[in-house]
């Protein structure tokens, strides 16, 4: 892992193919034939997800005798192409839809099989899960505020940005600080003196995840 903040998180533009389904000529937008013009889509929704939460990966086969037709789901986690899996199967309703609930642990990559038809790659982007809590959200101006929070999965070590609302809406890091080992997951804290009404965020990623952005915290400085 790279703590430096932002992480360039290398991912593809396009949609990742697995390296198992990959073909000369595969091309984005094309679904591997299976024979009798079947075609198998792929979707993920949330996506991106948070880390500890559910996606659904969902399509549709099309083409003749598409009920009832096995489905099987792989799996292909960062760092993409060292050990692709089968995770699951299930079979397609009447109209040839199919779905499964996963939740993925890390950026990862899926692609569903039926027979020799296979679909094209959907990349799941997994964020950190990250919170933010201020020691006082009413404090004096000037007066030393620390903000606290854990993320999860463990990124010991990984930079965490403190960022404040700009007048446009946009936010701007003011602090940084690293993440550290804490019981079950890595955990910041960060102080420093706010002069006045604010509202902060905390951010962090690395290549293996999505970014992590904290709920917003509103601070109301007073004299």
């Amino acid at each position: 892992m790279k703590p430096s903040l932002p992480t360039v998180v290398a991912m593809a533009a396009v949609a990742i193919a697995l390296p198992v389904a990959a073909q000369a000529d595969h091309r984005p937008g094309h679904q591997g034939g299976g024979g009798g013009g079947a075609t198998l889509t792929i979707a993920a929704a949330p996506n991106p997800t948070v880390f500890g939460s559910t996606t659904v990966i969902s399509g549709r086969l099309k083409g003749p005798n598409n009920g009832g037709a096995t489905v099987t789901l792989r799996r292909d986690e960062f760092p993409y192409g060292t050990e692709v899996k089968d995770v699951a199967t299930v079979k397609t309703d009447a109209q040839g839809n199919y779905a499964f609930t996963q939740r993925p642990a890390r950026n990862t990559s899926y692609q569903a099989v039926v027979g020799t038809t296979v679909s094209d790659g959907v990349l799941v982007s997994v964020r950190i899960r990250i919170g933010l809590r201020a020691s006082d959200a009413t404090p004096r101006v000037g007066q030393l505020v620390t903000f606290r929070g854990r993320a999860c999965p463990r990124h010991d070590g990984l930079v965490v940005g403190i960022q404040r609302q700009t007048s446009t809406g946009t936010y701007r890091t003011v602090r940084r600080t690293r993440l550290r080992a804490g019981a079950t997951c890595s955990v910041y804290s960060r102080a420093f003196r706010v002069l006045r009404d604010g509202t902060f965020r905390a951010i962090t990623d690395d290549a293996d995840h999505g970014r992590g952005v904290s709920p917003a915290r509103f601070i109301n400085v007073h004299r």
